[in-house]
This record gives structure tokens, sequence and C-alpha cells, in this order.
């Protein structure tokens, strides 16, 4: 009986998620315009309101699997050299998954960002050694425990700005993911250490019920 009760709270949820899935105008619109996720929408969004993105730039995308925010970096950045008329930039996305080629990206896939062999060969992909914007909207695996969830994505978050401190150029932008919770705030803190414009942002793509949002850190003050 337990057995039968599990299975069909199970398949509930799934037919619950699969509904909603189907009927999300990001999901049609990210299938209309080709986009490999719904995610896509997010960072058009935000680098529509507070531009982080243009021609010559150089981006790494940190957990960029399935690779719909390499996508638009590829397209804001020109990487692939479309228009002649602005500078070609640069996009590479590393994640612990593996990533699909995408062109005018470079993927390292099954790298974890937090280890040091990978920030070695990051730095010797990259035209410069270092980036002009950093772009995370890296997750961990979910427990289903909203603080110890939360927690992993915070700690990441930090991860990634010490990483920021050997890879991003000064004036450089950081743009991360996290779950709201009591260590947002210290997350926040760390970030008004190293950058002076520290902002806030909620996507109309991230969806309503979800504790995600985005940090936004402009003019590193880094050397």
């Amino acid at each position: 009986l337990h057995t039968t009760v599990r299975f069909l709270k199970k398949t509930g949820t799934e037919h619950w998620w699969l509904e909603r899935h189907m009927k999300d105008p990001f999901v049609k619109a990210a299938k209309r315009q080709h986009y490999r996720c719904r995610s896509a929408f997010k960072l058009l969004e935000i680098d529509d309101k507070l531009p982080i993105l243009r021609p010559g730039l150089s981006v790494l995308d940190c957990g960029a699997a399935p690779g719909a925010w390499s996508q638009v970096a590829v397209e804001r950045v020109n990487a692939l050299g479309t228009d002649p008329a602005v500078p070609t930039g640069f996009v590479l996305g590393v994640d612990l998954l593996r990533i699909a080629p995408l062109e005018g990206a470079v993927f390292l896939s099954e790298a974890d960002i937090a280890d040091p062999n990978t920030l070695r060969t990051i730095q010797s992909l990259l035209p410069a050694e270092k980036v002009d914007v950093i772009l995370s909207d890296m997750a961990p695996n979910a427990t289903g425990v909203k603080e110890l969830d939360h927690q992993k994505l915070i700690n990441l978050c930090l991860g990634l700005l010490k990483v920021s401190q050997s890879i991003l150029k000064p004036k450089g932008t950081l743009l991360c993911k996290f779950w709201d919770g009591h260590e947002s705030r210290l997350l926040q803190n760390r970030l008004k250490e190293q950058f002076q414009d520290v902002r806030t942002i909620k996507p109309q793509a991230s969806r309503k019920d979800s504790a995600e949002s985005y940090y936004l850190a402009r003019l590193y003050k880094g050397k």
C-alpha cells in the first residue's frame, strides 16, 4: 500500500511538472528561437535591462550545460564575427556535464571550475588569460532540503568569486544565480567588497514560485 501511494504521488508530480513545462511560454519561445533551454531568456532579459554583453568581450560561462547562455553570449559578443563592423568576442563554457558543441563557443565538458587544473586550462584558452564577464547559472544537485540546497549554491558562488580573482579583468562583471536564504547577505557583502556596483535581479523567466534570483556585480575592483 505504501509503495503504491509513493508511486501515485510521484507520477502525479511528474504529470504536473510536464503539464506546466509544456504550457510555459518561455519553453515555447525557446523552441521557436532555437535556444537550447528556456534559461536563455533570463540572460536576455538581464542583458537588455542592464547591458553586460557587447561585441568584442570575452565571456566565461560557468555551469554552461546545455549551452543556452553560451548561445546568447555568442550572439551578443559577436563571437562568430558575423558583424564585421564590430569587434569579435570570445565565449568559453565550463560544466561538470557534457555540453554539445556550439559554433562560436569553446566548451570544457566534465570539468570542475573549482579544480586548479581546470583554472589553468581556462587561462590557456582565453585570448588574454582573463575575461571581461563571468556568467554563472550553476546549481548543485538538489536534495529537496531548502536550507541545505541554499547553502550549497552559496558555497558554489563564493568559490566562483575566489576564482574570479585570478581571471576577471579590472572593471569586469560577474553574474551569478543564488537561491534566497540566510546566507544570501553574506554572498552579497563579499561581492560588494570586490565590485563597485552590486544589485539583485529576478528575471520574468524565473518562475514566481522559485527562490532563484541573480546577483549582478559590476566594475570589479581587482588589478
